[in-house]
């Protein structure tokens, strides 16, 4: 299962690219609402999300079964993912067990705090670069993965950023017979 948050101010297009990406892939995508079950972006669109942060933390969600979680960026969502304490879990859970984690725009700032990009090839909007502390910055590129971390400028690359989430869940194979379904060069 890959867990998308959802908290109130973040970018449509960085959460809901990767969602699509992940969904033609074959994944199972499950969005999990930080700041209520229904989700107003950064530009005023609500979304419903599927379920509330409290009922990620019920015993109805096994933790085993992550296989992803993405942290999509924009303001003040990324502030109000980082505020979060199942956030917060649910990456220190990834950390700790090898589990790929997805972050876009400013999301990636929130690793950066926990210390979990030192070393680590990373990028992020322009002007976070000093939030990914101990960071290597891939400067440019839209999108880097480096180990269990993928990270993504924003919003321009939210497309690129999905695929490359699809590829490191599924391989290049799903990943390049997608980019051909979307006709993307």
């Amino acid at each position: 299962m890959v867990y998308v948050f959802l908290a109130d101010g973040f970018e449509e297009t960085e959460a809901i690219s990767p969602i699509d990406m992940l969904c033609r892939a074959g994944k199972e995508v499950t969005t999990v609402g930080v700041t209520g079950k229904t989700v107003t972006s950064s530009h005023g669109i609500s979304v419903i999300s599927d379920m509330t942060e409290d009922e990620f933390t019920d015993e109805s969600v096994d933790l085993s079964n992550i296989e992803m979680i993405v942290l999509p960026g924009g303001m003040p969502g990324t502030l109000n993912e980082e505020s979060s304490s199942v956030v917060q879990g649910a990456i220190d859970y990834c950390a700790e067990n090898n589990i790929p984690i997805g972050a876009i725009c400013a999301a990636p700032s929130i690793l950066g705090h926990k210390g979990l990009l030192n070393g680590k090839n990373a990028i992020c909007y322009s002007g976070f670069e000093k939030e990914l502390h101990g960071a290597v910055i891939a400067k440019n590129k839209g999108v880097v993965t480096d180990g269990n971390i993928t990270t993504a400028r924003g919003a321009g690359v939210a497309i690129e950023f999905g695929l490359e989430l699809v590829k490191v869940l599924c391989g290049s194979d799903v990943r390049d017979k997608i980019k051909e379904s979307i006709l993307m060069d």
